[in-house]
């Protein structure tokens, strides 16, 4: 009988070879475990495990060979290759060992510009790579390789004037943890990069052979649990006629598994803390104000923190000026790209959104 099958699953690949070409079949299967292990490699992107994201990249770019020309999903790999490696100085891609990942990645970006919806976020991933170029060499103590990087991307691709005036800045004076930077950080740069490929799955699915996969997973549980019910079933069914042969014979001793007396079950159970009751000190506090006030005033928890408390900053009249320059030049809301055309002197987007409502409030602006 299973002679007569796989005759049959045979005969029928023959004729499948006969009324359609096998190098169209072939194409059509190597796009399938593409389209499989690219979505594998967006998942590794995400979960952010580099080891099992190389494993995945090697395996995709074996079946690419097969392929007969170079896609889209190919170049987003290798974007995503330059992106998980970008906080490592030491990894090359390409013949140049000067461009570290992160620059090479933006060059990659420019080329990915059709395959992105949002404008928006098209800008917003370009800036935080330029950034980044620059924040990951002055979290490494490498001064002279933020420089190089902003020279680079000034010669080879598009950099905004006030994003150079800021980065050159910040370079020149080695503020490794700028404001800025830190608002524009690495952790940011990989969540927009991930909104980008939720858009690019939801537009170009990717899922058929995974979809086909978790049918055939599905299936197969469910056909190792009859299997599992049907052995139970020829057990049970097996005891019973054991125990009529043995009552046919005489034989009326009936053995049963001992139990454990419900004595002998050790009463100390675990039970977690929100069981426990607890048991609460109450001390009066005294009434003496001027005592209380003296306590307070000799706390030393009190004296540290009025020794590392900063002073607030105050607002002059010039960064007014720049915030409302910036609001009609941007609109209300882009507290981003504002910070990149003035200095706040290290402010924040949430300080400058803070500011705003205060002028608001005061009729200073529409």
């Amino acid at each position: 009988m299973a002679a007569e099958s796989n005759n049959r699953t045979v005969s029928d690949v023959n004729n499948h070879d006969e009324s359609v070409s096998f190098s169209h079949i072939t194409a059509v299967a190597t796009g399938w475990m593409s389209d499989f292990m690219f979505l594998s490699l967006c998942r590794r992107f995400k979960e952010g495990k580099r080891e099992e994201f190389n494993e995945t990249l090697s395996a995709f770019q074996t079946i690419q060979k097969l392929s007969l020309k170079r896609n889209e999903k190919a170049k987003i790999c290798d974007f995503l290759a330059r992106v998980m490696h970008g906080k490592l100085l030491d990894v090359q891609f390409g013949d140049d060992d000067s461009v570290m990942p992160l620059m090479s990645a933006a060059r990659l970006w420019s080329d990915l510009k059709n395959t992105v919806a949002d404008e928006s976020l098209f800008k917003n991933v370009a800036i935080l790579l330029i950034v980044q170029s620059v924040a990951v060499c002055l979290e490494k103590g490498e001064r002279s390789s933020a420089s190089s990087a902003l020279r680079w991307f000034e010669n080879n691709l598009e950099l905004p004037q006030g994003l150079r005036v800021k980065l050159s800045k910040i370079v020149a004076q080695v503020e490794t943890y700028h404001p800025f930077l830190m608002s524009f950080s690495f952790s940011r740069l990989l969540e927009t990069v991930q909104s980008y490929l939720d858009a690019y799955l939801e537009k170009n699915p990717s899922d058929y052979l995974l979809k086909a996969a978790s049918k055939m997973v599905l299936s197969s549980h469910k056909t190792e649990g009859l299997e599992d019910e049907g052995s139970r079933d020829s057990s049970l069914s097996k005891k019973a006629s054991d125990v009529t042969e043995d009552r046919k014979k005489g034989n009326t001793t009936c053995h049963r598994p001992k139990r454990k007396l419900l004595s002998t079950i050790n009463t100390d159970v675990w039970k977690p803390d929100t069981c426990k009751k607890r048991h609460f000190s109450l001390r009066r506090i005294s009434s003496n104000a001027s005592e209380l006030s003296q306590m307070t005033e000799n706390s030393p928890d009190t004296k540290k923190v009025q020794k590392t408390r900063k002073p607030p900053q105050k607002w002059t009249s010039q960064l007014d000026k720049y915030l409302k320059d910036g609001v009609k030049r941007h609109g209300q809301g882009k507290w981003s790209r504002i910070l990149m055309d003035y200095d706040f002197e290290g402010r924040t987007g949430t300080m400058l959104k803070d500011r705003w409502r205060v002028l608001r409030r005061a009729h200073e602006v529409g």
